[in-house]
């Protein structure tokens, strides 16, 4: 299988030296960081790339589409510019384009010129010769990117043979050193992982030491902290910061995240519909944006902190200030009455509650059982909107996935209404679900793609025999209503619609049933900043109207700040602290709730710098704690030894045994 990067083999010819790495030039033996040395200081504005006039089009069905239109602009040395717009934006094909990754069907024009070298118009073994060692790319998902049935190591050793003369002793010598710069956990067992033993941090880290292994004068960042959680996004954009500063080369940082670009851009250009519509620094681009979209762009974005701060303290969001003994009404889609789900006392009862909540993943052979969720206390009132939040492995999705019965519960009690999920019979689970919905991550996958989406949303309402026929179709038009699509779209695949509107279809069918208690797992984190908004919007909406309990599963604090009343949030499988919205977002008392707000990325270069000091002061700080704690508890353990040895040696003495007597 050929590499991600189509490297062709080494050509055979003189020995090309490798050039001495200006990131990381001597490594000691053993134990410890590589010394680094800065790089010399690159001439003043010098230019690494200029692009004039680029475009880029497809061939589709005898036709030629644009997705690039006069496209200008430079990239200085030590520079970091931000290329941003939604997705369709041609912000991604058209840095692809310089390096000839575009697909079959495509074609570029114009010009680019690195360092005076035209890139347009070469020949794919010309443009091998680039590829890597004078141009690297970031990919946005290195799992795809990075080949899975090699080590990362192998990569990254194909890559340095691939463009320079040097052994694999050497090569692999060099792999670790790399792996060592951007911090990868013991890099000397590391570089002989395979891609999915990696986690998704881990994984973007080798790809990044895989584009710096050549020393690129050129580096293309795809979206590289899409896929992260904010933590884990915190450390990567600190690794490409400390990088930038200790190599001389440019920079393109493609993303949709302007929290990304506020951390990390010095010149930002805007691209909509294939052009470029603003283009200015960093600071110009988000203080005094003179473009409509641009400024649409910048408000639609969720913003850390500005919900809070513009309500009372203690205050709930007005859209969802919703009593937690509400009644839910009476809908059209179902027509049924609110006392469908239990008596007069089950309508006092919470929507949802846990209490020592337990839930394990089987032992499948020699793997044993693996506790997810470690008795964890958690209650939603009705109508209530909670917040839950963690990284990725936290166990926030395996609750959400236990509350809608997917999920046994292997301890303590889950209790949905009243009814307990513990040990719940088939039949009573059935019989629940018509009060329990979920809005899954990714419409794409969750979407039979045989279905036309209006069949997809009556489903539910056709297998608890709610509907039929005419009164089906009514009901389906009427959902497609709620959720602002076109009723026409009915008859529409998954595959034709875009990403915000898959969304609003897996929500229409979430709530086909007219649910009760509705558990969204992270229903925005694939869409754009200006898709994700109207979504979000949407949801503040039908939940005024149907007054649904819900459980919004995120990573991203500035969403649930804008949706939640209450949040809650996970870590390693225990909930380490709960509490009204304000209180979380103004007063965090757990450390790891601080570092999770810390490392939450604002659209306002000026605060994302204060907020970046300060996570970079609270790690700092709870290094020095926990080593001071470390080095406490070894000179504990030194004085036991101690202790132990002597009363062992005097109990020696005691009993007359030579051979244990102390010397001296």
């Amino acid at each position: 299988m050929a590499s991600s990067l189509q490297i062709p083999p080494r050509p055979r010819g003189p020995a090309r030296p490798v050039p001495p790495v200006r990131i990381a030039t001597h490594v000691r033996k053993g134990h410890g960081p590589p010394v680094v040395t800065e790089a010399p200081a690159a001439q003043e504005n010098a230019s690494i790339l200029e692009v004039a006039d680029l475009g880029v089009e497809f061939y589709v069905e005898g036709e030629w589409f644009p997705a690039a239109i006069d496209v200008s602009y430079t990239v200085r040395s030590g520079e970091v510019l931000a290329i941003v717009g939604e997705s369709g934006s041609g912000k991604t094909q058209s840095s692809m384009s310089l390096i000839g990754l575009l697909p079959q069907n495509g074609r570029a024009s114009g010009s680019a010129k690195l360092l005076g070298r035209e890139l347009i118009g070469l020949k794919h073994k010309q443009l091998s010769k680039v590829r890597g060692k004078d141009v690297a790319v970031i990919f946005q998902e290195p799992m795809t990117a990075l080949n899975p049935v090699y080590t990362v190591g192998f990569q990254i050793v194909e890559t340095l043979r691939t463009h320079f003369d040097i052994g694999p002793k050497a090569a692999r010598e060099r792999a670790v050193e790399l792996l060592r710069l951007v911090d990868l956990p013991s890099p000397e067992k590391s570089v002989d992982k395979y891609p999915h033993q990696l986690s998704g941090g881990q994984r973007q880290r080798a790809m990044i030491a895989q584009a710096l292994a050549c020393d690129p004068k050129l580096l293309i960042a795809d979206e590289p902290t899409t896929a992260l959680d904010v933590t884990v996004q915190a450390e990567i954009l600190k690794l490409l910061r400390d990088l930038r500063s200790r190599i001389d080369s440019g920079i393109i940082l493609i993303t949709h995240d302007m929290g990304v670009v506020a951390d990390l851009a010095d010149r930002v250009i805007v691209m909509k519909s294939g052009r470029i519509v603003e283009a200015g620094t960093a600071d110009e681009i988000f203080n005094r944006p003179q473009h409509a979209y641009t400024r649409q762009l910048l408000d639609a974005v969720p913003h850390l902190g500005r919900t809070v701060a513009g309500a009372p303290e203690g205050s709930a969001t007005p859209a969802l200030a919703t009593s937690s003994t509400t009644a839910t009404p009476v809908t059209a889609a179902t027509g049924r009455p609110e006392s469908m789900m239990g008596t007069a006392a089950q309508q006092d009862l919470p929507a949802m509650q846990a209490e020592k909540l337990v839930i394990e993943y089987p032992s499948r052979g020699r793997v044993p059982a693996f506790r997810a969720v470690d008795e964890i206390d958690l209650t939603i009132g009705r109508g209530e909107v909670v917040g839950l939040v963690g990284e990725s492995g936290s166990g926030k999705t395996t609750v959400g996935r236990a509350v809608v019965g997917l999920l046994p519960v292997a301890g303590g009690s889950l209790s949905i209404g009243g009814t307990e999920m513990a040990g719940i019979r088939p039949k009573d689970l059935r019989e629940l679900r018509n009060h329990v919905s979920i809005v899954f991550q990714d419409p794409g996958s969750s979407l039979n793609p045989r279905l036309p989406i209006g069949e997809s949303i009556g489903e539910p309402l056709k297998l608890h025999k709610i509907a039929k026929g005419a009164d089906l179709n009514k009901r389906v038009e009427t959902l497609l209503d709620q959720v602002h699509l076109a009723r026409g779209m009915r008859n529409r695949y998954p595959h034709e619609l875009s990403g915000g509107q898959r969304q609003r279809v897996g929500i229409a069918r979430a709530l086909a049933l007219s649910p009760k208690m509705l558990v969204a797992d992270e229903p925005t984190s694939a869409l754009d900043v200006s898709v994700q908004a109207r979504v979000l919007e949407l949801f503040q909406e039908l939940q005024r109207e149907h007054g649904f309990a819900c459980l919004f599963i995120s990573h991203d604090l500035a969403v649930v700040e804008i949706l939640a009343t209450r949040i809650a949030v996970m870590h390693k499988g225990k909930l380490v602290e709960q509490g009204p919205r304000d209180q979380i977002l103004r007063d965090p008392q757990h450390d790891y709730t601080r570092r999770l707000l810390t490392a939450v990325p604002v659209p306002d270069p000026a605060e994302q710098k204060i907020r970046r000091e300060a996570r970079d002061a609270l790690l700092e700080e709870e290094a020095v704690r926990m080593g001071l704690h470390t080095a406490q508890r070894a000179a504990r353990t030194d004085r036991e030894a101690v202790e132990r040895n002597e009363q062992r040696l005097q109990s020696d003495n005691a009993a007359g045994d030579p051979r244990r007597l102390p010397r001296g």
